[in-house]
């Protein structure tokens, strides 16, 4: 039916608090549009079943009528329902395997899927997303594990009081928080045996930046990464300030041919041609945060046989903790081997046995690897992916997704999300037939 919009409950993680759209957000669609909205109730959402029914909207478990169901995280074949149309990050596009039986159920029962992901503009960039809130819960949390790891060695430490992000109310007090952590580092210094701390980042886009402008409220100095190993040979730190240091493509990959120069163009159409120099910067750096976008064709940033060579034969090795803000599993960091929750957010990864422990004790660095971080943000981060997305709903809702391709009429952004239409791979995505045929014959 169109002009009937669902909102779905989450069903894939039980620490999933967010949702699309706000109380707010579905009154304008009512009052505004006229449009019809069905919401599944849901006590886990960060907004009350009953906030949604004051904004206008029905809450009910049958979205039979919706002629689009908006989510969040990706939806196991059970709760599908045939021949609908589905909007959610349903992390298939780089052809994740553990995700393709699903693409496949998808396809099998007749399924429209979009992705939030891949909603950009004619440069790339993406409208509608959460990652001002990984970055923000990502630096948070990588904090919070350093004051966890530096209490367990003894080290009194300027982040012992931050706390894990779920348990703030909001940005406010995140920052609030950070700004003792300040006035402690400005004030007391830190321990000789933290000096210099420096936190190196990695990624251009939303999570890099966000995670670096709450890092930004400590007293900070930064160094350019061509500079770091001159400043580290130096030796003239402060135990007053931390120090940041962030990567830019061109410090972090050299042509694997001796005499050519960094070119961004090449990178992305040739990575092979590439070698990632990231390690050479390592053994300098006492946190990192990654931000970075990933595909298994790049180079990885961090290799298990770099830390089974370094770590161990290193003296007093600085490196404490990795924020993989990027989660990608046996990605770009390849220690990360799995993903973790707020139940459970941290691992050691000890690289002489190439084994992991959770939590923050073992002789390796601490592995943050937290796969839903704007969900321990939920109120603030659905607030304001609701606002990116709210302006297309009206759209989506008057969009007959039953009829052929091409006569949709999709928005460009739009089109360019269209993963599957009615059981039949989008011809963008055509490439996807072979992750999904490998995973059927395992």
């Amino acid at each position: 039916m169109l002009q009937c919009i669902g909102i779905r409950r989450e069903t894939k993680d039980k620490t999933q608090s967010r949702t699309p759209l706000s109380p707010d957000q579905v009154r304008r669609l009512v009052s505004d549009h006229g449009i019809r909205v069905v919401v599944e109730p849901w006590e886990r959402r960060v907004f009350a079943d009953e906030e949604y029914r004051a904004a206008g909207a029905e809450v009910s478990d049958h979205q039979e009528s919706c002629n689009i169901i908006f989510g969040v995280k990706e939806i196991a074949p059970e709760y599908l329902a045939d021949g609908k149309t589905y909007c959610f990050f349903s992390h298939t596009v780089k052809g994740q395997s553990y995700n393709m039986p699903m693409l496949q159920s998808i396809m099998d029962r007749g399924i429209t899927l979009l992705d939030y992901e891949m909603v950009t503009d004619d440069q790339g960039r993406r409208l509608i997303y959460f990652g001002d809130y990984a970055g923000y819960a990502g630096m948070v949390d990588g904090l919070w594990a350093l004051g966890r790891r530096l209490d367990h060695e003894g080290m009194s430490n300027p982040f012992s009081h931050i706390r894990y992000a779920t348990e703030y109310t909001g940005l406010s007090e995140t920052r609030e928080a950070l700004g003792v952590s300040a006035a402690q580092i400005r004030q007391d210094g830190l321990d000789p045996r933290l000096v210099p701390f420096v936190c190196g980042f990695t990624g251009y886009g939303h999570v890099s930046k966000s995670a670096q402008s709450l890092f930004d409220l400590l007293p900070v100095e930064t160094i350019a990464a061509s500079d770091l190993e001159s400043f580290m040979q130096r030796g003239r730190f402060s135990n007053k300030c931390v120090y940041k240091v962030v990567f830019s493509k061109p410090d972090l990959y050299e042509p694997v041919k001796r005499g050519d120069t960094f070119d961004a163009n090449s990178f992305r159409n040739e990575p092979s041609a590439f070698k990632c120099v990231f390690e050479r910067y390592v053994p300098h750096l006492t946190m990192v945060v990654n931000g970075i976008y990933w595909e298994p064709r790049f180079p990885r940033l961090l290799t298990k046989s770099f830390m089974r060579r370094w770590f161990p034969s290193a003296q007093n090795p600085r490196l404490r903790i990795i924020a993989d803000i990027t989660c990608d599993v046996d990605g770009s960091i390849e220690m990360t081997v799995k993903e973790t929750n707020a139940d459970n957010p941290v691992f050691v990864y000890e690289p002489a046995s190439e084994t992991i422990r959770d939590g923050w004790e073992g002789a390796g660095p601490v592995i943050l690897a937290v796969d839903k971080l704007p969900t321990e943000l939920p109120l603030e981060a659905s607030q304001a992916f609701g606002d990116f997305l709210l302006p297309w709903v009206p759209t989506l809702a008057n969009i007959d997704f039953t009829q052929p391709l091409d006569q949709l009429h999709l928005p460009e952004s739009w089109g360019r999300a269209l993963i599957v239409h009615n059981g039949i791979l989008a011809p963008r995505y055509k490439h996807l037939q072979k992750f999904i045929d490998k995973e059927n014959l395992r």
